[in-house]
């Protein structure tokens, strides 16, 4: 296409003013395509590199994936064994605090049978004297 064609496109349709002859763009037989294979043609090796970069950075995009994976997965795993421990150290405490309430429980327990026992004692003495008391006859001194 010469240039003579390019700004025959461009021509005044018409000036402000008078009437006059108006102009018509000519008939670009060629196209717009054959104007701009040239410019795609010095566009190619850009468009090569920039595929090239974009295929490395999805690479690097699933390596980094598949460490962030990788790590995640080693987390989880110390996490179950941090959350095993913490329930076996969890269930020792409960199982202490229950051992050491029943053994309060248990002590008290034992003094308060001591107390009831002495008591007992105390009580079946008099009890076992009031009794002999009241089996002996006044009278003769002796058991009826």
């Amino acid at each position: 296409m010469t240039l003579l064609n390019i700004l025959d496109r461009f021509r005044p349709a018409g000036a402000p003013g008078s009437a006059g002859v108006v102009g018509v763009p000519a008939l670009d037989n060629t196209g717009p395509a054959s104007e701009l294979a040239p410019v795609f043609a010095a566009l190619e090796p850009e468009v090569a590199a920039c595929a090239e970069q974009v295929a490395a950075a999805k690479s690097a995009a699933r390596s980094s994936i598949d460490a962030a994976h990788e790590r995640a997965a080693a987390l989880l795993a110390e996490a179950h064994l941090r959350a095993d421990a913490a329930r076996a150290g969890a269930a020792s405490a409960v199982h202490d605090e229950a051992t050491a309430g029943d053994a309060a429980l248990l002590t008290d327990a034992h003094e308060q049978v001591a107390r009831v026992e002495a008591l007992g004692q105390g009580r079946a003495a008099a009890l076992a004297s009031r009794l002999a008391e009241a089996l002996v006859d006044p009278r003769t001194g002796t058991l009826p």
